[in-house]
């Protein structure tokens, strides 16, 4: 459930060697890699460079969204999965089989890459969850102390000195 924290730093010397490395804070592993200047560049290789590393940049960010969207809807399956173990005797059947068929719902679509799909039913889930909290408040309220009930209190008498 966490997220990697990676270390990234570059290192350009004197001569224009460029020296990346990756560093796992986690596993403590690093890769790096060394790179030379050879020749320069035609404006026309420069140019298609940055065209690839535009069209990438729109494919890494839907990656990103995809990725994000997947988290998102893994934390809300296992917060919801733990909340009806918790309480699942105390809501009713209905709500508890919704939950569940939701939770599946979302289980499935997150496998896919729809990003409309897997959003759709994290909301749908997050939504019927909260009927867990209205059904626990309902059922709270409906249970009322009786008379004799809760603290006693005595009468007494009060004299300033």
């Amino acid at each position: 459930r966490g997220i990697p924290q990676i270390e990234v730093t570059f290192d350009i010397d004197a001569n224009g060697i460029l020296t990346a490395t990756a560093k796992d804070k986690a596993t403590g592993k690093s890769q790096s890699i060394r790179i030379e200047g050879s020749i320069g560049l035609s404006k026309e290789d420069v140019e298609r460079m940055k065209r690839e590393a535009e069209l990438h940049a729109k494919e890494d960010q839907k990656k990103r969204e995809l990725s994000e969207a997947k988290n998102i809807a893994d934390s809300l399956v296992y917060t919801s999965e733990k909340t009806l173990r918790e309480v699942g005797d105390k809501i009713s059947s209905e709500t508890k089989k919704e939950i569940e068929g939701k939770i599946n719902e979302l289980k499935k679509v997150k496998e896919g890459d729809n990003i409309e799909d897997i959003k759709s039913k994290t909301s749908e889930l997050s939504q019927v969850i909260q009927k867990i909290g209205a059904e626990m408040y309902r059922a709270a309220g409906e249970k009322k102390p009786e008379e004799g009930e809760g603290p006693k209190a005595e009468e007494g008498e009060y004299k300033e000195k």
